[in-house]
């Protein structure tokens, strides 16, 4: 699971996994995230392997989670958070914090968060998360492996939304659009690319012929790819937790997509469908069209 950020942001997973395969872990990791999308679940991931436990979840008591809904993260959550971890683990010997947006210590809590990282328990791991390191208290930083993000092509991406929505006038265009489709398109396109983006080119010869025998015509095609741009358009959404989601029944779809894929793929996906989708009025083939279509995705 952890590997899927090897190509990410390479120096962050080399940096972890040496330190993990060499028992050489810090007792705290600062990742300054640098807008990095994925920071979280990293961090998730992370942790998941210090604890050799695949099924970690929020709610064990080897793992914890500080976040809050306000402007500060209150002295009370550090408290707690300390007296929690006095307790010896259940499963290992190892305990892992993560701070979710640090930068909202306020003086109480990043004093009471000092006093944790001046003298950590045996076992007990912290990892900060914050977009912004020159908010936290220098003491606490001095104390913290400082690990820093590679940046995200934010301006590869951003480009997006303006070819999503080039294809409709405004936002009552592209949801009569989805209404007026059809489910069994919609479920089709769907079920097409979770296949891929899981797959690959495994079993995609059958997935192609079925695919053709519903899109089976220029217009039809031309909705199809029409389709695929907005559920990458989603897939973008839910990556940058935007709650703006037309395919709201294939939430979990959404999700595997975004698992296996980054901003800067995802563009490159939806370039692809763009490009390909432009040749669809010159009466091309269809199954040399899908067949690129494959090809070029295979290669993202």
């Amino acid at each position: 699971m952890f590997d899927i950020y090897k190509d990410e942001q390479p120096i962050v997973y080399r940096t972890l996994i040496n330190s993990y395969n060499s028992n050489k872990l810090s007792h705290a990791y600062l990742f300054e995230l640098n807008g990095y999308s994925k920071g979280y679940n990293l961090a998730i991931d992370f942790a998941k392997l210090l604890l050799c436990n695949n099924d970690t979840n929020n709610d064990k008591l080897e793992l914890k989670i500080i976040e809050t809904d306000t402007q500060t993260i209150k002295k009370e959550q550090l408290d707690e958070l300390q007296k929690e971890f006095m307790k010896k683990a259940l499963n290992g010997d190892k305990k892992v914090y993560i701070i979710k947006e640090a930068e909202k210590l306020n003086d109480s809590s990043s004093n009471s968060l000092l006093k944790f990282l001046e003298e950590p328990p045996e076992g007990i791991i912290a990892i900060l998360l914050t977009n912004n390191a020159n908010l936290l208290l220098d003491t606490i930083v001095s104390r913290c492996q400082i690990l820093s993000f590679k940046k995200e092509n934010i301006e590869e991406f951003n480009s997006i939304n303006k070819i999503a929505y080039s294809l409709f006038y405004d936002d009552k265009d592209i949801n009569e659009f989805i209404n007026n489709t059809g489910i069994t398109y919609i479920d089709m396109i769907v079920e097409y690319l979770v296949n891929f983006e899981k797959n690959k080119l495994e079993n995609l010869v059958l997935k192609n012929k079925s695919f053709l025998e519903i899109f089976n015509d220029r217009i039809k095609l031309k909705i199809a790819f029409d389709l695929m741009i907005l559920f990458y358009k989603d897939v973008i959404n839910i990556i940058l937790k935007n709650k703006n989601i037309l395919y709201n029944d294939y939430i979990d779809s959404l999700t595997i997509v975004s698992d296996k894929n980054d901003l800067v793929n995802i563009s490159k996906k939806v370039k692809i469908l763009v490009d390909l989708s432009s040749t669809i009025k010159y009466n091309v083939n269809s199954n040399l069209l899908m067949d690129k279509l494959i090809i070029l995705f295979n290669e993202v």
